[in-house]
């Protein structure tokens, strides 16, 4: 035999030298979750040992993860229900303590990777990662428009990446026009390019309580069965301008 595969795996030495597949704390994105106030911290059931964080219990948090060599973080906004409304104002509300946290967390630590998340969800009285119609429609288009004042928010607090999680159709290009108009040409944007009608998403909702008051995700998140349209959403991201794809 000319060719023996197992050549390439004799030692260990070997076996990492040609080892296609690396995974260390470069590959992470570790998940915050921001709660108003400075020093408040409360444990998310659904995930043990993970915990809402108010901003200085996220700055020692951040501060902690650069040490170990976790470089980048996606930071989600826990918003109490006295805040939220149907059209998700405060997401674009430069005094709302996510963008003015934001800005301090980018201050205080510049070499370290803040990525943030772009849905209305959060913020929605719906629940809903869209505008929300009387007939109880998730409207794709009027969407949009609060999707870009939001990403052009969190833009202007410095951050480096910006995520959109809404499943709209042609939000990355819109987000992409968006910055680009305002001279964020540097922001990236990491589309959730393939995201799936999961229960895996079920502790993230909880942690932000953010659950539809009503109805489902169906119409705009993605069923797990359809590999074809998978890569259809996955084109269209790139033609749109998307820098990184998730799934």
């Amino acid at each position: 035999m000319n060719i023996r595969p197992r050549r390439n795996r004799k030692t260990a030495a070997i076996r990492a030298l040609v080892e296609e597949t690396k995974v260390s704390c470069d590959d992470f994105i570790f998940p915050l979750f921001l709660m108003e106030g400075a020093n408040e911290k409360y444990e998310i059931d659904s995930m043990p040992g993970i915990y809402r964080l108010g901003q200085e219990l996220m700055l020692s948090e951040i501060e902690e993860c650069l040490n170990l060599g976790i470089k980048a973080f996606d930071i989600f906004p826990v918003v109490d229900e006295k805040h939220k409304d149907k059209i998700a104002s405060k997401s674009y509300e430069s005094s709302f303590f996510y963008l003015r946290a934001l800005k301090k967390i980018k201050k205080t630590f510049p070499e370290a990777c803040i990525m943030t998340d772009v849905a209305m969800d959060p913020y929605s009285s719906d629940g809903h990662d869209g505008l929300v119609s009387d007939t109880g429609e998730i409207m794709n288009d009027e969407t949009l428009e609060i999707l870009g004042r939001m990403a052009l928010a969190q833009a202007e607090t410095g951050v480096d990446i910006i995520g959109p999680s809404d499943m709209m159709d042609g939000r990355v290009g819109y987000i992409r026009e968006e910055l680009d108009d305002n001279n964020f040409t540097d922001v990236s944007i990491m589309s959730y390019t393939a995201k799936y009608a999961s229960a895996f998403y079920g502790p993230f909702r909880d942690a932000l309580d953010s659950a539809p008051k009503n109805g489902d995700k169906k119409t705009y998140q993605m069923n797990p069965a359809n590999v074809r349209e998978a890569l259809i959403e996955a084109n269209l991201d790139v033609d749109e301008g998307a820098d990184f794809l998730m799934v």
